[in-house]
């Protein structure tokens, strides 16, 4: 098996939401066998920033499920999907 970069777009719930706060609760919440890589902020609208998380999870059973249910589960993401994902070589 390989592993396979992923990039989950978070929501947060509105523009008040702490992004700092909200990053440290995604690095919190990462499950042991998904490796953080980066998280970049990407203007959405009307002050909404939304949060492009950067994994790595192995290539098999179960996938990216875990960690777009962790992340889902804090408190202030309105949503988080997976946008993009590559296996590397």
């Amino acid at each position: 098996m390989g592993e396979v970069v992923n990039t989950l777009k978070v929501m947060p719930e509105s523009p008040e939401v702490d992004l700092e706060a909200l990053k440290v609760a995604i690095t919190d919440a990462m499950p042991e066998d998904a490796e953080l890589h980066e998280i970049t902020e990407e203007p959405i609208a009307f002050g909404l920033v939304a949060l492009n998380v950067v994994f790595i999870v192995e290539d098999g059973e179960g996938g990216t499920g875990p960690t777009e249910d962790a992340i889902n589960a804090i408190e202030d993401v309105a949503s988080a999907e997976i946008t993009d994902s590559r296996r590397l070589m």
